[in-house]
């Protein structure tokens, strides 16, 4: 992870991000000072004070985060939603249907950080860290928390994530990583997991900015709309846009950048009606 850049991956096409079971909102209002825009989405009626605690914050703060009562598991208003990247930390295990908000999300955002509690064995030394399994836990059993379902093996997390139609960018466990269980306090291990959508529409180009230079700059557009076939338009310097490519996913040269311009690339479905994409290719100066 230290060669990733947190705030980068957070800067995107959309100008917001989400943090889902946010509590208190202390993570999407510090991301606020850092300048981005963000959405917390919370259950009121779970949240330990009805979310009370986010809206003081707010106000003390003077922020202009949204705050958004959701229950995920009864309901997902948010699929007409688009983020440059999801905060779902210490929230899975809290779902009941993981399965389905990771794949939901995964058409949302490029990126999605993700933490939640795993387990090697059970309270009795019955192994689990073999397995692609999940842990259904007792109603009082952690924590005397009922809002606690599932607890994943490492190789159940990661085939969820798999499934769900996410790749792993970087993946790290703390705690007790040996000998951790289900619910035990003291034998708590936790995985954080960086992860990028495979079913995301992605834009991209490569080099940008175009290095300077006498003859025209040149850069290579990307792009892949996780569906359906698509189409490449180009606007220059705001005027209207003309026609680049199309297919559902490959790349093409723009060899035709200037210093002083800004091309602006979007991608959308094939019949030119929805914006699934776009980035601002420039050319640096001499």
């Amino acid at each position: 992870m230290a060669e990733l850049n947190l705030l980068q991956l957070c800067r995107g096409q959309y100008g917001k991000i989400a943090d889902i079971g946010a509590a208190d909102g202390d993570l999407a209002f510090f991301l606020e000072k850092q300048g981005l825009s963000v959405d917390v989405i919370e259950n009121e009626s779970t949240n330990f004070n009805r979310l009370e605690g986010a809206q003081i914050l707010k106000h003390a703060l003077d922020s202009s985060v949204s705050i958004r009562s959701v229950d995920l598991d009864s309901q997902f208003p948010l699929s007409g939603e688009k983020y440059d990247a999801i905060f779902l930390l210490g929230t899975l295990y809290h779902l009941k249907n993981p399965f389905l908000i990771l794949e939901r999300l995964a058409r949302m955002t490029e990126y999605c950080f993700v933490s939640t509690r795993i387990a090697k064995q059970t309270a009795d030394g019955q192994p689990l860290s073999p397995y692609p399994i999940a842990y259904l836990l007792g109603p009082k059993e952690c924590n005397n928390d009922n809002t606690n379902f599932w607890i994943f093996s490492e190789e159940g997390l990661k085939r969820l994530i798999d499934r769900a139609g996410w790749n792993v960018v970087s993946y790290l466990t703390i705690g007790d990583t040996t000998h951790s269980t289900p619910a035990d306090p003291d034998r708590d291990e936790r995985a954080f997991c960086l992860l990028q959508s495979k079913t995301s529409p992605t834009l991209s180009a490569s080099p940008n900015p175009v290095p300077a230079g006498e003859r025209m700059g040149k850069t290579t557009i990307l792009w892949n709309t996780a569906g359906d076939a698509g189409k490449v338009y180009v606007s220059t310097n705001g005027r209207e846009e003309s026609l680049f490519a199309t297919s559902r996913q490959g790349s093409a040269a723009a060899n035709w950048i200037r210093a002083g311009s800004t091309y602006e690339f979007r991608l959308y479905n094939s019949d030119h009606t929805e914006l699934l994409a776009k980035i601002a290719v420039t050319r640096a100066r001499q």
